[in-house]
């Protein structure tokens, strides 16, 4: 037998937590044809259908883009370092894509490899993750290519697929999910399934091969090259993790914080000496690819991206990591 639920009461549940003192996070219709990962004031302003993906990621409900890591006060020679007070609020993270959950799984890695990350471990505790199953896909969809799919649950509490009447079937993943739903859903016999997802347009294997030998392709120009450094990118991916920390204040008093960045940014590899290992745009999309699907799988066995395709999406000149991975196979080798 499966659990179901129906919108309404899905609604009324949302309520209920935020009655309790509970973020929820879901997606939310910014503007028309803009839909965003936002906190939500109520259940009205979830969206749980009649969209693709939100432009945003649910990375930043972990990894916030500006975080203060500690205060500092100076007193004449002495200076003082006050402790940031750790996260304590309960979210629940609603109707986010399974693209977005299975980056967290991800992310786990480089924020517990060799210093364990204790606000971003806080949050993962503290977080709760529901997953609305994929009905439908765009061009810029390629989860399928990197081992994933529209109805993947990894990294989810729990996931949610449509049944076209007004219900949803809940799956539970793990005891977040369990503890969440329960009392909140009715044995049925149906069963959801997910849309299907896009045809594959990259072989991995075949990809991690080519980068073997591609680091000194004359080809990375002419495949690259239109990237405008914006960043954009970066900041919608679910799993990019680039960060700075400079200190904000004044020379008596200020915090430590840390904020976004990204490797295509210029300013990213500058040297205090000025010189730049990567001084021009090609040079900081082959990192990117780089990164992503060889450096990261040999050191966590893992690849760096979950297909969810913002990052082409959210391109103004609709550049991102599948049409440089489909450039890189279709030259070979």
């Amino acid at each position: 037998m499966s659990q179901i639920i129906s919108k309404p009461a899905l609604r009324s549940l949302v309520d209920s937590l935020l009655r309790q003192g509970r973020r929820v996070i879901a997606p939310v219709q910014i503007r028309p044809n803009l839909v965003s990962y936002q906190p939500v004031r109520d259940s009205q302003q979830v969206l749980l259908e009649g969209f693709v993906r939100p432009l945003n990621s649910i990375k930043e409900i972990v990894f916030p883009r500006h975080e203060e890591l500690f205060q500092y006060r100076v007193r004449g020679r002495q200076i003082d370092l006050l402790p940031t007070p750790m996260p304590a609020t309960e979210q629940v993270v609603l109707a986010a894509r399974p693209c977005d959950a299975a980056a967290l799984p991800i992310l786990d890695h480089v924020f517990n490899w060799d210093f364990r990350d204790a606000a971003y471990n806080r949050r993962r505790e503290l977080t709760t993750v529901v997953t609305l199953a994929c009905s439908e896909h765009d061009a810029h969809c390629f989860c399928t290519s990197v081992g994933s799919a529209p109805d993947d649950t990894r990294g989810s509490d729990a996931l949610l697929l449509d049944l076209g009447d007004g219900h949803l079937e809940v799956r539970c993943v793990s005891d977040k999910g369990q503890s969440l739903f329960a009392g909140q859903t009715a044995a049925s016999n149906r069963t959801g399934s997910a849309g299907p997802g896009p045809e594959p347009r990259a072989d991995l294997g075949r990809v991690g091969s080519l980068l073997e030998q591609a680091f000194d392709r004359t080809e990375w120009p002419a495949w690259t090259n239109r990237c405008m450094g914006c960043g954009a990118c970066a900041f919608g991916c679910p799993t990019c993790h680039c960060f700075d920390m400079v200190d904000e204040g004044g020379p008596t008093s200020g915090s430590r914080v840390r904020n976004w960045d990204s490797c295509q940014f210029g300013h990213f590899t500058l040297h205090a000496s000025g010189h730049n290992p990567r001084d021009v745009q090609p040079q900081r999309q082959r990192q990117r690819i780089y990164h992503k699907f060889h450096v990261y799988p040999k050191k966590f066995g893992e690849l760096l991206c979950t297909g969810c395709g913002n990052c082409t999406r959210n391109c103004p000149v609709s550049l991102g990591v599948l049409p440089v991975l489909e450039a890189l196979q279709s030259a070979g080798v």
